[in-house]
């Protein structure tokens, strides 16, 4: 019984400290550099790569918000068309470095967008997603649907 009371203060007293240490961490912007920008975010050993249907997507992501619903990063995709029949879900701002975007929204409306744009994208947004590739640095606003 002693043995599992001495085991619990330290418990206690571990937990404490160690929340005691996150509380004196600093917290720190994040920074997207040009050499970043320019492709060696990619080489990030958090860069997460996937490949469907012969695309290949690199995304890393730069910075999260302490509560997980704001997050900030880039991503680089091949050739892809998507069609978004339920609403895209999260609000997402987005700066393409280089490549093109085509979006035709459920009313049949066309917009395209290439290098040096920003694009936004509200979550109830639906419709087609065309490219022949990109690289972007985007800002995704999750609201209550990351909970």
């Amino acid at each position: 019984m002693n043995k599992i009371i001495i085991f619990l203060v330290s418990a206690i007293i571990f937990v404490g400290l160690a929340n005691a240490d996150h509380h004196n961490e600093v917290v720190k912007p994040s920074q997207m550099t040009k050499v970043d920008i320019a492709g060696a975010m990619y080489e990030r050993p958090d860069m997460t790569e996937s490949t469907k249907n012969g695309n290949t997507t690199l995304d890393v992501t730069s910075m999260l918000s302490s509560d997980g619903k704001f997050e900030t990063g880039m991503y680089r995709s091949g050739a892809t068309q998507m069609i978004i029949d339920e609403p895209y879900g999260v609000d997402e701002i987005f700066y393409i470095i280089e490549g093109s975007i085509t979006l035709t929204s459920a009313d049949g409306s066309v917009m395209t967008s290439g290098a040096g744009e920003t694009l936004s994208i509200p979550k109830e947004w639906t419709g087609i997603w065309d490219t022949d590739g990109y690289s972007k640095i985007w800002a995704i606003y999750y609201g209550d649907s990351k909970e």
